[in-house]
């Protein structure tokens, strides 16, 4: 790992200004993706910048009919929160599926979502929830904000705030986890909404997904039977040494046929 300068501001702002002023700088959240690949020297930025702790991204509440959490939250604080459980009992039971102890005390939401992994699982429950990510200048809709492997739209010094999940009628979250890093190698998150249903996937390709076949079959029968004559395609799907593109595509079905029987 290479020397570099590390930061801890006392605001938002501060860490921006910190930001600008230092080249080949990067915010960190939790620091669970970052300094892997820096002890990896797969990443080597001159100077982070710590997101940990700050009180602007602290907090969870509802606010007319949705959930809203703070960027700044550990995995485990969402987990263990009664509000979500209550209100979204599925990504508190996502939350507490995410890595080990140590990850789920040090990782955020806000950094996962910013990482965009693609075999993270707060993807999927944002696009499955049809949550949206709220930062600093602008609000951006989760189907909007994964664009691929590792990529979404923020800028260089925009720090993501708060994410806002709509309380659905009923959802859950089902993965086939690699059983070491816990990491999805295929994970599907099923939300409904009356006759309105999401599946959205991820671990499978090289960012989240809907299933947009699965829904279509569900939205005239909510029933894990329903998805009997429903699949997906493996093609573009990821192949590599935790299975195979065809494994993971019956991967995902059988996860959203679980995922379904989940939601009651």
């Amino acid at each position: 790992m290479e020397d570099f300068a590390f930061h801890r501001p006392g605001s938002v702002a501060d860490a921006q200004e910190a930001l600008r002023g230092m080249e080949d700088s990067k915010f960190m959240a939790g620091g669970q993706s970052l300094i892997p690949l820096m002890k990896l020297d797969m990443a080597a930025p001159g100077a982070v910048v710590s997101l940990t702790g700050l009180s602007e991204l602290k907090g969870i509440e509802q606010q007319d009919g949705s959930l809203v959490i703070g960027a700044g939250m550990t995995h485990s604080e969402v987990a263990e929160s009664d509000v979500v459980g209550n209100a979204i009992p599925a990504l508190a039971a996502l939350a507490g599926s995410i890595g080990d102890p140590q990850v789920r005390n040090r990782g955020t939401l806000g950094g996962s979502v910013a990482h965009a992994d693609p075999a993270a699982d707060y993807p999927a429950a944002l696009v499955a929830l049809g949550a949206t990510v709220v930062t600093d200048r602008r609000e951006i809709a989760a189907e909007d904000f994964f664009q691929g492997m590792f990529k979404t739209p923020l800028e260089a010094d925009e720090v993501i705030t708060s994410v806002r999940f709509p309380v659905p009628d009923s959802a859950a979250y089902s993965k086939f986890a690699n059983p070491a890093s816990k990491y999805a190698i295929a994970g599907v998150m099923v939300a409904r909404n009356g006759t309105d249903v999401k599946v959205a996937v991820t671990g499978a390709g090289t960012g989240v997904f809907r299933a947009t076949a699965f829904e279509e079959a569900l939205a005239g029968d909510f029933s894990a039977a329903a998805l009997d004559g429903a699949s997906i395609s493996a093609d573009g799907l990821v192949s590599d040494t935790d299975a195979s593109a065809k494994y993971r595509a019956h991967l995902v079905g059988v996860m959203a046929r679980r995922a379904v029987e989940a939601c009651g």
